[in-house]
């Protein structure tokens, strides 16, 4: 059970600033800008489920896809590596602009909930790339288990925060969210780091150079 709680909040801890779902309140905000309270909390429910979803797809997969494809962990967990990293540069850089709503149709809604916004907003390359190398890492059910335990959990609180988005926009302000935004970029170049080392790591093992 501990290993189980363990992984999940990894997962969750690991996943959390890559989805960004603070960063992503005032874009999805922009996007139902003239939608009505309820319609707002609708999109935000398939917002969630759908990356969610996404996630939670590729986590199960991750394996299977690495075995069809005859792609090792190390190369893997590089190649995530580098994706991640360019996320958390555009993080630290700049604070990614919001679309422009001057031709927004609320009739349209039920179209960001997959694009933009499920992908590539927050289950993005990166977040992809993550799952399957946490999946690839220690086959276990207890871990495949803790990690969507980890995946929902994450889905709950997206939908928290695109639900309670007003608030929080007024609580922190768009200043406030974008500092917030640069400064979960610095913990996705961290994470980013640990995934290139890791992945060659595993190629030095894997080619047998001591």
């Amino acid at each position: 059970m501990s290993q189980l709680v363990s992984y999940a909040l990894g997962t969750f801890v690991a996943l959390f600033p890559i989805t960004n779902p603070v960063g992503a309140v005032p874009i999805f905000y922009s996007l139902t800008a003239n939608a009505s309270k309820g319609q707002r909390l609708q999109q935000a429910k398939k917002v969630a489920l759908n990356a969610s979803t996404i996630m939670a797809f590729f986590f199960v997969t991750g394996q299977a896809i690495l075995d069809f494809w005859g792609i090792s962990l190390g190369v893997l967990q590089i190649a995530g590596g580098l994706l991640i990293a360019r996320t958390a540069w555009t993080f630290a850089e700049t604070y990614q602009s919001q679309p422009d709503t001057s031709s927004y149709d609320p009739a349209q809604a039920k179209d960001i909930a997959l694009i933009p916004m499920a992908i590539p907003l927050i289950s993005g390359p990166g977040a992809i790339g993550l799952v399957i190398g946490l999946a690839a890492q220690d086959p276990q059910w207890s871990n495949y288990l803790g990690g969507l335990l980890g995946i929902v959990m994450l889905g709950i609180i997206l939908y928290l925060c695109l639900a309670w988005g007003e608030l929080l926009v007024k609580v922190f302000g768009q200043g406030g969210i974008r500092v917030l935004s640069q400064v979960l970029g610095f913990f996705i170049l961290a994470v980013s780091i640990q995934l290139l080392a890791d992945g060659i790591f595993s190629l030095v093992q894997e080619l047998g150079i001591q």
